[in-house]
């Protein structure tokens, strides 16, 4: 691990950067929050809410799905208009000038995407997408959302505090009411284009991150606890190849006794300064 000067945290890790030109980023939830996308957990790494619903659950239980999609419904509103923040376009930039051997994301909101990121690597998928758990069709979720609203009118004037990932907090209803269609292929299941808890992430997408972590300088975390194995896989994997790593994160990260510079401010704020 580097051994820095007693300097401000954030002339630290504008050192850090420039020692390490090719970074290899991983970014969670707190990456996003100032552009209005709740996190889940809070400086402690505990949950803030109730845990988001299973792949088992979802995949089993119809009312859960109602439930699901009844909610994703009123959120998708203020998430499908999440614009990308100052963290986003610092990482933009940055890949522009090179910086980035490749950027990793735990989020599904793809607003890396709209700031001009390209060489993404989506880890748990993305929210603006369907596939059908029957016949592998992939589809828009703009569209899909046109349906449940013709489906469903009378649940068009309601409204609810967002939750993390698209979620709302719409309690109080009748979501067995709620009408969902299926694929318009085959009739099947439909669910979004993300890796619910309790799924495993595609092994490609680990296999594609791991080789671009080897060719990396160092290891970036911005707005991840890690308290997730699929982000703390690759914080284990520097740590075993010798790579430094620096986090900026509020709060505590599971990966805390490995890194070699932790930067605790928003991470818009701290990535400003680099």
């Amino acid at each position: 691990m580097d051994t820095l000067p007693d300097t401000p945290p954030l002339e630290e890790l504008t050192t850090f950067l420039e020692r390490h030109p090719r970074l290899f980023v991983l970014t969670g939830a707190g990456c996003s929050t100032e552009s209005g996308i709740p996190d889940y957990r809070d400086a402690q790494g505990a949950w803030k809410r109730k845990p988001p619903v299973t792949y088992q659950a979802f995949m089993n239980d119809p009312g859960v799905r109602h439930r699901y999609w009844a909610r994703s419904f009123i959120g998708w509103r203020w998430f499908g208009r999440a614009r990308p923040n100052g963290a986003h376009e610092v990482l933009a930039r940055l890949e522009r000038e090179g910086r980035v051997e490749k950027l990793v994301t735990q989020n599904v909101d793809r607003l890396h995407q709209a700031a001009g990121s390209q060489d993404v690597i989506d880890l748990h998928g993305r929210m603006d997408r369907m596939v059908c758990m029957t016949c592998g069709e992939r589809v828009a979720r703009q569209p899909f959302q046109l349906q449940l609203l013709e489906r469903n009118p009378s649940w068009a004037h309601l409204d609810a505090d967002a939750a993390p990932d698209g979620d709302a907090d719409l309690e109080g209803h009748d979501f067995s009411a709620f009408d969902v269609p299926g694929c318009e292929r085959c009739g099947g299941l439909l669910k979004p284009d993300v890796v619910f808890f309790g799924e495993k992430v595609p092994a490609d997408r680990v296999t594609e991150s791991m080789a671009a972590l080897e060719r990396a300088d160092a290891m970036l975390v911005v707005g991840s606890s890690l308290m997730v194995y699929s982000g703390f896989r690759f914080a284990l994997a520097a740590a075993k190849l010798g790579k430094p790593i620096v986090a900026i994160n509020l709060g505590r990260t599971r990966a805390d006794d490995l890194l070699a510079l932790k930067v605790s401010r928003s991470c818009a704020e701290a990535l400003a300064a680099v």
